[in-house]
């Protein structure tokens, strides 16, 4: 038998059988797509290995490699690193393609579906600018691809879309866990940026697929806490009060690194370079920059590991901060792609070494908490980047196995994210902004009133008018009903067209004025400019027209215009494709099993 039609015969199961897409068999696929995705993980972190062991001989880490090359190599490898990222990354700008090219919006916006090739040029891109040196994190590359196998499994099966999008989001979950030993995390980063939900529907596979990662990286001798820590504690509650104006500080700052970010990449795009150039430029810049500091290149893991371990005095942390903001902003600015979460722990980390040395010149036995004060900024500067205070906890909870960290860092991290949002800073992730607009706009329909759907009236005639004008108007615009006003544009009712059909038929004369037997205030609702679209549309359920009167609240209504149905469903219909788009759509599984989880029919 060849391998396609055994393949073949592998998938009908699952295009056949009701079981295999329905919720407990989602599970079952989560826990795989964790064991896909630090499968996943490793095998990017292999990729890394290999091409330093063809560049230098030996491999570890980003910084140690990067001491070890001579001046010559520190300026040429990020060069051409640079140069192969950007042609790879043209490469997969120029494939045609009907696929998410980005993982957040496959998941938040998109069907779930993610270009294989598209995706695989992007890591391999990745993967060229962080073997050589590039001041970028690994995270990105790590959870785009675990995201992608997750994407193919899916597709392979013909799983429906609302599937295929939770699937992919397991498989996320599973390389944030394998990428930073950190299950619970990996699972509230997805839930709380990518798809900005905490329905257990949604978050118990993403939980079982991030510790499914967990499990498959200890199995195969990978996991290890990320920050070993000594011996701390801390017995003041002023401490508490530090955390939180260490919040504070990181709020009103997370915002102006993301907009430093935004700014150098404008300034790359304006030198005109192609997307080579410029990431082989940024590649210079950074082996430059490399000559005198060999440790802003890599993601800066090694150095916050040094503040957490070892005595660091402020003017050196001051520079390192500064020589690594500018490091990473010329890697993301050229158009690298990659993580930054790292990266923004590491400024986070920076900030706090530097604010506890500030606090150590007026409370004195303060500094025995340094590694206290270097966790509250990793985390807290990462909850206001983030917009994801719950998952910044959590991870560094997860990479410290430090519980006497939580109490302060819940305080740090939470006033960040205030602090953040109050001065309505940048966002790190695209899809956090569109969501937080996707919730403002459902938000602004939901509270929509008539007012601003209010047409005018044509078809509007005086008490003074003769029958003929009424019958003239009936001619000319072909409707059922006409509005009667008097001179100061009070509404007096309607005349049907029934009513003047009968009214000639019985021989009266078309020239007198309209009669109180043809005016009619019974036959129509009408409505008001502050009623709700919702009660505007159970007004129109029982209509079998096109329009009703609108008038004012007045204790004899004017005559303000038309509503048309059409106007009211068209944002209703608005209303409706805002939130299929959204991740509302794969909410509630348990009571729609038969339609989310359920077979595809075609």
């Amino acid at each position: 038998m060849s391998l396609r039609n055994y393949l073949s015969r592998f998938r009908q199961p699952h295009e056949k059988r009701q079981w295999s897409a329905s919720q407990p068999a989602m599970l079952v696929w989560a826990l795989l797509m964790g064991v896909l995705g630090a499968l996943a993980t490793i095998a990017f972190y292999w990729g890394i290995h290999q091409i330093q062991l063809l560049l230098s001989g030996q491999s570890g880490s980003i910084v140690a490699v990067t001491r070890s090359w001579s001046g010559y190599e520190r300026i040429i490898y990020p060069t051409l690193g640079g140069l192969l990222a950007g042609v790879l990354l043209w490469l997969a700008s120029r494939l045609k393609v009907d696929t998410n090219s980005d993982y957040m919006e496959a998941v938040a916006i998109g069907d779930g579906r993610l270009s294989l090739r598209q995706g695989s040029l992007r890591i391999l891109s990745s993967l060229s600018v962080i073997a050589t040196g590039g001041s970028i994190g690994r995270e990105g590359a790590m959870i785009h691809l675990a995201a992608m196998g997750a994407s193919a499994f899916g597709r392979f099966f013909s799983f429906s879309a609302v599937q295929l999008r939770l699937l992919v989001a397991c498989g996320a979950a599973a390389g944030v866990s394998a990428a930073y030993n950190a299950p619970i995390a990996g699972a509230l980063f997805v839930a709380e940026i990518v798809l900005g939900s905490m329905s257990m529907h949604i978050l118990g596979p993403l939980l079982l697929a991030a510790a499914s990662a967990n499990i498959t990286m200890r199995a195969l001798g990978f996991y290890h806490v990320m920050y070993t820590l000594p011996e701390w504690g801390y017995n003041s509650l002023a401490v508490l009060f530090f955390a939180a104006l260490m919040g504070v500080l990181s709020g009103l700052l997370a915002p102006q690194f993301l907009r430093f970010l935004d700014l150098v990449k404008r300034l790359f795009r304006s030198t005109g370079l192609g997307l080579p150039l410029r990431l082989a430029l940024g590649g210079l810049v950074l082996g430059l920059f490399s000559l005198f500091e060999p440790r802003v290149a890599g993601n800066g893991y090694s150095i916050l590991d040094s503040f957490l371990q070892d005595h660091w005095v402020w003017t050196a942390v001051l520079a390192m901060l500064l020589a690594k903001i500018l490091a990473t902003s010329i890697t993301v600015g050229s158009g690298a792609v990659g993580g930054v979460i790292t990266p923004v722990m590491f400024v986070g980390g920076a900030l706090g070494l530097l604010f506890l040395q500030l606090l150590s010149l007026f409370v004195p036995g303060i500094q025995a908490n340094t590694a206290l004060f270097v966790l509250l900024g990793m985390g807290s500067f990462m909850a206001a980047a983030t917009s994801a205070p719950l998952m910044a906890i959590l991870m560094i909870f997860e990479m410290t196995n430090s519980y006497t960290i939580i109490l302060p860092l819940m305080l740090a991290s939470v006033f960040a994210y205030f602090t953040s949002k109050g001065i309505a800073g940048s966002v790190m992730y695209a899809v956090t902004e569109s969501r937080e607009n996707d919730i403002l706009l459902r938000y602004r329909l939901r509270t929509m009133t008539l007012a601003k759907l209010v047409s005018p009236a044509n078809t509007v005639i005086r008490l003074d008018q003769t029958v003929q004008n009424a019958l003239d108007m009936f001619i000319e615009y072909g409707v059922r009903f006409i509005y009667v006003v008097n001179e100061k544009n009070e509404y007096q009712g309607v005349i049907a067209h029934k009513d003047i059909s009968s009214f000639l038929l019985s021989g009266n004369d078309l020239t007198a004025p309209l009669s109180g037997e043809l005016v009619n205030r019974s036959y129509l609702t009408t409505l008001r400019p502050d009623m709700s679209l919702g009660e505007v549309q159970e007004h129109f359920v029982s209509f079998n027209g096109e329009r009703l009167p609108v008038l004012s609240a007045d204790d004899v209504p004017v005559l303000l215009g038309v509503a048309y149905k059409s106007d009211v469903l068209k944002k209703f219909n608005e209303l409706k494709k805002s939130l299929e788009s959204s991740s509302e759509a794969i909410l509630n599984v348990r009571s729609r099993s038969n339609s989310l989880y359920g077979h595809n029919k075609k």
